[in-house]
């Protein structure tokens, strides 16, 4: 093949590659800009949270031994035993395994018997107490799945997303079943979200990196890099003029 041909089709393939290619590589320059010039710690809004309430330590808890036979079956597997604290309460929250799920009960600390899961109105006052600053709450809504809140992503459910106003702007999500907060959603996690879903071109879990289109992308990228060296060097004057002498 001549040369002429091989420049023509190198420069062809390389424009309109660098046309699509070019807009996702400004996406993710701008998602990369926002990364790197906001402090994670306020996208994940720890800067609104209190730190957890100290537990008692003069109290009479009950052994673990006391309940463990009881609400866990022999066959079942403890994955974690924690004593904290609800609404200022000691319980025990213990984590197991049962028919390969994982599954979750509250025990009260003090006597021993299991605790119901979250009210609405705990649920909200366990949300506010872990909130720092004072604001109104605009919406509580309970949740059995993420189909309408994709920020709660692979996180226990049910739950209740309480949603405070202005100063903070954020959604506080409290597992029902846990009965703890499992994270804060602000605006500025939003938007990180949506650049870290161009990022990875994942538009449904937005977490996935093995996806084929960001893979398609990656190589086209390395091929449309490629083919502006190859353009390069066919059509160097400097090159051109070396081989030329030589």
């Amino acid at each position: 093949m001549k040369k002429s041909k091989i420049v023509r089709l190198t420069r062809k393939w390389h424009r309109y590659l660098g046309v699509v290619l070019g807009i996702q590589f400004l996406l993710w320059t701008i998602g990369g800009l926002y990364f790197s010039w906001t402090n994670i710690d306020e996208i994940r809004g720890d800067n609104l949270k209190k730190e957890s309430p100290r537990i008692p330590n003069r109290l009479s808890y009950v052994s673990p031994k006391t309940f463990l036979d009881e609400q866990i079956h022999q066959n079942d597997s403890v994955i974690s035993l924690e004593l904290t604290t609800i609404l200022e309460h000691p319980i025990y929250r213990v984590q197991y395994k049962s028919s390969g799920k994982k599954k979750v009960v509250l025990i009260d600390a003090l006597s021993g018997k299991r605790r119901k899961s979250l009210t609405r109105d705990e649920a909200t006052k366990v949300a506010q107490q872990k909130l720092n600053t004072k604001a109104k709450i605009t919406q509580v809504e309970h949740i059995t799945d993420t189909g309408g809140h994709h920020e709660y992503r692979k996180r226990p459910l049910p739950a209740y997303a309480i949603t405070f106003d202005k100063p903070v702007n954020t959604t506080v999500y409290v597992s029902q079943d846990y009965g703890n907060v499992q994270t804060f959603r602000n605006n500025q996690w939003r938007v990180f979200d949506f650049l870290w879903m161009l990022h990875t071109m994942d538009y449904q879990e937005r977490d996935n990196f093995n996806n084929l289109l960001l893979r398609a992308f990656s190589f086209f990228g390395i091929f449309t890099i490629l083919s502006g060296f190859t353009l390069y060097l066919l059509t160097s004057k400097t090159l051109n003029q070396k081989k030329r002498k030589s």
